[in-house]
């Protein structure tokens, strides 16, 4: 697949390789999940400057030392001894040279240092704040273990704290890159194609080159491409998870898949899970891996009781949904019946994710300050579905709100069951504004 979008990130690395470069060195770290492209964006970005490129697999040090020493040696076609073992020396000699040149320095997977020797780090921090200003290095740091990263880098008791110039988290494709995408692929696509990749990829780019360099191009396709023996996305969701989580993984597996299942409130994920206390585990998950996010109804207190949990990552939120729940299927090698079994359910499954959908769009119009839902519960502690309304966005220019209700084919509409709605809405929280709705489909994607 051909580089596509990131535009703004390649423009900073580009101003901070030409600062390093004209006036002193510079540290960026780049954060961001497996298969998200940070290497692919990180080599497009060096294309035009010298640069060295170092991947750290687990291994022993003087074994990765021999290795690097000669990349190294190579890529800036000078002398570093071949006798060098410990990385912290290796890294003081490639960086002495950034005295006479000016050269990009990429480590990728910086984060396993952790595993080979962590005193790794305290080296490199020593090294760092003795040469920055006297050299000409754009020194990358990469990772995807996003908690291990952060701990590096973000945790004042960590000796790399505050080193860093510039912190950049990969995302996955905006939803105007993913037409793009499947527009060169198959010009002809529906807008059921469309969400059938957005659903099963989240704009991850790894798994949309996967599907669409196999020409799987629509619904069936894709879930036959996935649910397929040996196809690597059955195992993903453990290559993701395991090393994140650590030995605590099974009960946040549990967590995660009684959320896959509609089971969304703290009272219900606990109940999911044998009446465990969950709190912790739950602050976990949103704060520290970043795998599930709080939702409230918009404009709701932050002390609000009224919280439901979601998983932020769409590829996630299927394999949880899926792979997770009918493993017996996949251990049996019955891949074709679980595959018609998403398929007979994903026209349900895929109506939260059009939803979905619809507020990425509307975020990426940057013509709203807020976007989210709204629903109210009943004296009795029970949802009252009747009382949700799917996208409230209030604009940010002007004062005004923009509702709509989310169905897969606008037959299924009721405009004055909306209305009613909107009506409860206006008297809670927006009597003096300008209400705008709407009914979004399939077709307005």
């Amino acid at each position: 697949m051909k580089f596509y979008n990131r535009e703004q990130e390649l423009a900073l690395l580009a101003r901070t390789s030409a600062f390093a470069f004209e006036n002193h060195s510079q540290l960026t770290v780049l954060t961001g999940r497996r298969r998200i492209g940070k290497t692919k964006l990180i080599l497009k970005s060096c294309e035009k400057t010298p640069t060295v490129y170092l991947f750290v697999r687990r291994s022993n040090e003087a074994a990765l030392c021999a290795q690097f020493v000669q990349t190294a040696s190579r890529a800036l076609n000078s002398y570093i001894p071949s006798e060098i073992s410990s990385f912290v020396s290796l890294f003081e000699s490639i960086m002495s040279l950034g005295r006479s040149r000016s050269f990009n320095l990429i480590i990728d997977e910086f984060q396993e240092f952790f595993n080979i020797n962590a005193s790794i780090f305290s080296g490199i921090q020593d090294v760092w704040d003795r040469y920055k200003d006297s050299t000409h290095v754009h020194f990358i740091a990469s990772g995807s273990v996003y908690t291990l990263m952060h701990r590096i880098f973000l945790e004042y008791k960590e000796p790399l704290y505050g080193r860093c110039d510039h912190l950049v988290k990969l995302k996955p494709f905006a939803t105007t890159t993913l037409k793009q995408i499947l527009s060169d692929y198959h010009p002809h696509y529906t807008n059921d194609d469309l969400l059938a990749l957005y659903t099963l990829t989240g704009g991850v780019p790894k798994y949309v080159e996967l599907l669409l360099d196999k020409k799987c191009f629509t619904l069936r396709k894709m879930i036959d491409c996935i649910i397929e023996e040996d196809s690597i996305f059955l195992e993903e969701g453990n290559v993701l998870l395991i090393q994140e989580f650590g030995k605590k993984y099974g009960n946040y597996y549990a967590i995660l898949s009684a959320i896959a299942a509609g089971r969304n409130t703290a009272s219900a994920i606990s109940e999911a899970i044998g009446n465990a206390s969950v709190g912790g585990l739950l602050q976990r998950l949103e704060d520290d891996y970043e795998v599930i996010a709080k939702k409230r109804p918009i404009l709701a207190k932050e002390a609000t009781q009224n919280v439901r949990y979601e998983i932020t990552d769409n590829f996630l939120r299927f394999w949880f949904r899926y792979i997770v729940k009918y493993q017996d299927y996949v251990q049996a090698g019955l891949f074709a019946q679980l595959a018609e079994i998403i398929k007979a359910d994903y026209p349900t499954y895929s109506g939260a994710t059009l939803e979905q959908y619809f507020r990425e769009q509307l975020k990426e119009k940057k013509l709203y300050k807020a976007i989210g839902s709204w629903w109210e519960t009943s004296s009795k502690g029970k949802e009252a579905n009747q009382q949700e309304i799917d996208i409230v966005a209030i604009r940010a220019d002007t004062p005004g709100v923009f509702i709509a209700e989310v169905k897969r084919q606008r037959k299924n509409f009721k405009p004055e069951l909306l209305q009613q709605k909107v009506e409860r809405l206006r008297t809670r929280l927006f009597f003096k504004e300008q209400i705008e709705t709407a009914c979004l489909t399939l077709e307005d994607m």
